[in-house]
């Protein structure tokens, strides 16, 4: 199939007015309303061209004002729709609002981090930094993309270099989780529209905080959806020109599934993604359960592949690699395929990364058994070292997300202490193993908001992020900044290397170290820069002390203790190896390891 860009659709400003082009193959006519017109019922006529496209001139239309389509089907009926491309609706079930894209960015441009040295943090518009809150604790209003900007400093001093922001398309109502677009290339007039966005863009970057978006693909709607339908045209009642309407249409949010065999709607879900790397300048995209693109039930049975969705993929992700190469596209798919992140030209989909399942379902598993002698430190040994395509850089890794957190389960605290996270010794002791292992292991690793506050139950799109518990929990607060600093910083942490040193399975002890991939002169003469030194991470996951432990194959006299875990950050400073241990020789190898204590060392040259 030809991957030749179609004629352009939408609204284009003329030195008066706008021309206007529609996608509408099986209208009889079509014609264009609004406040130019006080929305009158005839409406200005447009004129079908080739291809199913209309396509008129509007002198009298102006920026900001109200407009929509009236299509007369072939059975005469006069269907009310919204553009399809607007930037901007009064709400999802109100009208289209003409939009110039006139904003004024800064002159600079912005750099992204490189991918080695980030930090992602999930967040979520509606929740994040609510303002509104209500008597019974639920927010009147959803947060805004300016109460976001209003906590960028915060995350700055949590050393984020990175946001990856929940959907924030036209949705059903003010309160979502945003998974569910109505309006694609619109942007939630909830949140504060396109220019709320370019402004949390704009004041990300200014902090040296990359933006990363969740857009959906694998579904539209299925709420308010104007889409259905769109021209009046559907086979077997089902969604009409933009879906499938035979048996592929079905997903587990409706029989909305976009056609991706259609020129017009591959093109219409490759301008989406282009509008915002370029319109919004954004640094990456994360797609939302790919599986659900590229298979009709999300398996992984030859006969249920969609080989469509694969060709859209591998040309979006071509097309995004090849003219922003700076910029990231992560996938959500969970099956623990390499072929997702493999090069296009190796017959891979070419993402840059992906949610590793691998890594966050084992980790939660070792840390909430109830039983400390349960923990199985081989799945916590595999979690570390998985890889995909050659490359630890290829999945993104975490223990908190939106998904882990929601849909029967919950927080990581919540589950190791049901009801009582606030008060329970494990939820702060384990949890802050899951940021250890999160932060140190190779991989780019992403937190879940409020993950750092040791945030209860379970996320919900009418429970906003409670702040005060920075102050309630500083302690977990500064090990978090400490072990994002280390993460950023740290080129030991930047590469593939991984290498167990230790695994006590009765006593539950872990150590491995991380080392800089050698690949440069020095560092094959032996030489090391400051900042380049081997980390080992000792990990006790068992609520036991044991002192004088030995560790194999360890010299103390050779470690600098920078990262203290022992019920509570403490300064590394404070922390000795254990008694004696540098008068007698025999004691070099001991080491004091409180209960579910973590330590990190660095290597003395």
């Amino acid at each position: 199939m030809s991957k030749e860009r179609i004629a352009s659709m939408g609204l284009f400003k003329l030195d008066k007015g706008y021309e206007v082009a529609l996608w509408a193959p099986n209208a009889k006519a079509v014609a264009m309303r609004g406040e130019f017109d006080d929305w009158s019922e005839k409406g200005v006529a447009l004129t079908l061209e080739n291809d199913g496209i209309w396509t008129g001139q509007i002198p009298l239309l102006k920026n900001h004002q109200k407009y929509q389509f009236s299509i007369t089907t072939q059975s005469g009926d006069v269907l009310k729709r919204n553009d399809p491309r607007a930037r901007l609706l009064t709400n999802s079930v109100g009208a289209s609002v003409v939009y110039d894209d006139d904003y004024q960015w800064p002159e600079k441009t912005f750099q992204m981090p490189d991918k080695s040295a980030l930090v992602i943090y999930e967040l979520h518009i509606g929740t994040f930094n609510c303002k509104a809150i209500g008597e019974n604790g639920e927010p009147n209003e959803p947060g805004t993309f300016k109460s976001t900007i209003e906590k960028l400093d915060y995350l700055v001093q949590l050393g984020i270099n990175c946001i990856e922001v929940m959907p924030v398309n036209e949705f059903a109502g003010d309160f979502s989780w945003g998974y569910n677009p109505a309006y694609p290339f619109a942007v939630e007039e909830a949140y504060g529209g396109p220019d709320g966005l370019k402004d949390l863009v704009r004041e990300a970057h200014a902090r040296g905080i990359a933006v990363v978006l969740d857009v959906v693909y694998n579904h539209f709607g299925p709420s308010d959806l104007h889409l259905w339908q769109f021209d009046g045209w559907s086979e077997n009642n089902k969604g009409g020109i933009y879906f499938y309407n035979d048996w592929r249409s079905d997903t587990p949010w409706g029989d909305t599934r976009p056609d991706y065999g259609r020129p017009e709607v591959r093109q219409y879900i490759y301008d989406n993604a282009m509008m915002w790397l370029e319109e919004f300048r954004l640094d990456g995209l994360r797609m939302d359960m790919i599986p659900y693109m590229r298979s009709v039930s999300g398996s992984e049975h030859p006969d249920d592949a969609i080989e469509e969705a694969y060709d859209l993929i591998r040309w979006l992700n071509s097309e995004i690699a090849s003219h922003h190469p700076g910029k990231i596209v992560v996938a959500e798919d969970l099956h623990g395929n390499d072929f997702v992140t493999d090069k296009t030209k190796h017959g891979g989909l070419g993402y840059t990364a992906q949610w590793d399942a691998d890594f966050v379902h084992p980790i939660r598993d070792v840390l909430t058994q109830p039983e400390d002698d349960s923990r199985d430190l081989n799945l916590v040994e595999k979690a570390l070292t998985r890889q995909y395509s050659g490359d630890s850089l290829s999945r993104v890794v975490y223990v908190e997300s939106h998904d882990e957190v929601a849909n029967g389960s919950a927080r990581l605290a919540e589950e190791i202490a049901p009801g009582n996270v606030d008060k329970d010794y494990f939820a702060r002791q384990r949890s802050a193993i899951g940021a250890a292992l999160t932060l140190t292991a190779p991989g780019i690793p992403m937190l879940f908001q409020g993950q750092e506050l040791l945030e209860d139950l379970w996320f919900d799109d009418k429970d906003p992020i409670d702040w005060a518990r920075k102050d309630q929990f500083p302690q977990l607060h500064q090990a978090y900044t400490t072990l994002v600093s280390l993460r950023v910083h740290h080129p030991s942490l930047h590469g593939d290397e991984l290498n167990i040193t230790h695994m006590d399975h009765d006593n539950k002890v872990l150590a491995y170290t991380r080392d800089k991939n050698v690949n440069n002169e020095d560092d094959i003469n032996g030489q090391v820069n400051e900042g380049d030194e081997t980390l080992l991470v000792v990990i006790n996951f068992k609520n036991q002390r044991l002192d004088h432990y030995i560790l194999a194959d360890f010299d103390n006299r050779k470690w600098q203790c920078i990262f203290n875990w022992n019920n509570g950050y403490h300064d590394p400073c404070e922390f000795t190896f254990a008694d004696g241990a540098h008068e007698h020789s025999d004691n070099n190898q001991m080491i004091n390891i409180s209960e579910y204590q973590v330590l990190i060392f660095k290597a003395r040259y």
